[in-house]
């Protein structure tokens, strides 16, 4: 259960699908909105709601006569995803309370995950964040001691309710565990941020200990299943394969959460001029074979459409022109293959650092115009270029 930044790979350093790359996938099926929030359910979850219910089966069986057995274990695989929900909501809720705008919230596999489009902005609001999701657990884990103690119950209640308070308790303290991409790993690092007035080391020293959880997990399915071998039970390779499986979320949440830092350390290196492609200047009416073939002469790497005075009109899709075959190009001009240029996709040549990844994540685009101060054309910038220049890290 984390919450994060959306993810980058496939898209533009900002974060957003570029227009030629269609509509940003949905992470699940729609199940609803909450709070202006959509919420999504993978359809790995129903995958785990059936093993749910299979494993389950075995204890309310001994409660409740077949076939209705099962219908009370699906009923805790869905109270189960339950409270993962309410776990993500709760970081859901905190971070718009902070002003942090919230993508979607995500129920799967591995139990949920809540995008927030923009990190805390200062130490403390990323601890309550991150502590809400636990918090909530431990919360409705005392909510189901307090019901056992008190309530009469029947079997099937007792049954639900002592399982629904082990889920959470258990739910709520693995979270807790001090490590990217968990919760326990925010909680750090809001911690060695409030120490050294620096977030980068704080994610840096969270997601090296998250590593460390990771391994610390699948040694400890490695011992649970040597265990239940050793005592004959048959569930001893489902508890590896579950603690390998949680293990390599951990270790790959980890690993993007460093290797983040490191990409946000190049950010400030980043200039438009520098990464510019030269363009050359045609008419919307000039065929496409002949805008190439006078790029290829200019040894400029995009076109730009322009009027007759030299004004820029649009920009030539890279990705459009690629996807043309060659013998159609002369009988197609290089107008129908543009777009046109407004005031978010003309950037200064000079735009650098911070202030340029924030005019991407504005306008998200694959190409964009860059001009001088005097309005002449210098270049064109591809968000495929800036990718590279992150590539390796």
């Amino acid at each position: 259960m984390t919450h994060s930044a959306p993810p980058t790979e496939g898209k533009t350093p900002a974060g957003q699908p570029g227009p030629d790359d269609g509509p940003t996938p949905r992470p699940g099926l729609l199940m609803g909105r909450l709070f202006g929030v959509p919420v999504y359910v993978s359809p790995s979850w129903f995958l785990v709601a059936v093993l749910v219910t299979v494993m389950f089966e075995g204890q309310v069986h001994d409660v409740v006569e077949r076939p209705l057995s099962y219908l009370v274990a699906f009923a805790y695989a869905v109270l189960l995803y339950g409270s993962v929900f309410v776990h993500e909501l709760s970081h859901a809720v905190t971070a718009r309370a902070f002003g942090l705008p919230v993508r979607s919230v995500t129920l799967h596999v591995l139990g949920g995950e809540t995008a927030i489009e923009r990190e805390a902005p200062t130490p403390g609001r990323e601890f309550l964040i991150a502590f809400a999701g636990p918090l909530v657990n431990l919360v409705l884990a005392g909510i189901g001691l307090l019901a056992h103690a008190v309530l009469p119950l029947s079997d099937v209640a007792l049954l639900l309710v002592d399982a629904l308070t082990f889920a959470n308790l258990l739910v709520g303290v693995f979270n807790l565990l001090p490590g990217l991409p968990l919760d326990g790993g925010r909680l750090v690092r809001a911690a060695v941020w409030k120490a050294t007035g620096r977030s980068r080391s704080g994610a840096i020293i969270a997601g090296w200990v998250g590593r460390g959880v990771a391994v610390a997990t699948l040694v400890a399915g490695a011992l649970l299943a040597t265990y239940g071998a050793g005592a004959g039970g048959g569930t001893g390779w489902l508890a590896l394969l579950w603690s390998a499986l949680v293990a390599s979320f951990i270790w790959v949440g980890a690993t993007q959460a460093i290797r983040a830092e490191h990409v946000r350390d190049r950010i400030p290196l980043l200039s438009a001029r520098r990464l510019a492609r030269r363009a050359t200047l045609v008419t919307a009416d000039v065929p496409l074979a002949e805008a190439i073939r006078r790029a290829h002469e200019e040894h400029a790497g995009a076109i730009v459409i322009a009027d007759h005075d030299g004004r820029p009109l649009g920009l030539v899709s890279e990705k459009a022109v690629t996807a043309t075959p060659e013998h159609r190009r002369p009988w197609i001009s290089a107008g129908d293959l543009s777009r046109g240029v407004d005031e978010h996709l003309t950037l200064p040549a000079d735009i650098t650092g911070e202030e340029l990844m924030d005019a991407l994540r504005r306008a998200p685009a694959s190409e964009y115009l860059l001009v001088e101060p005097d309005g002449r054309v210098y270049g064109v910038l591809a968000t495929s270029d800036i990718d590279r220049a992150f590539a390796g890290v």
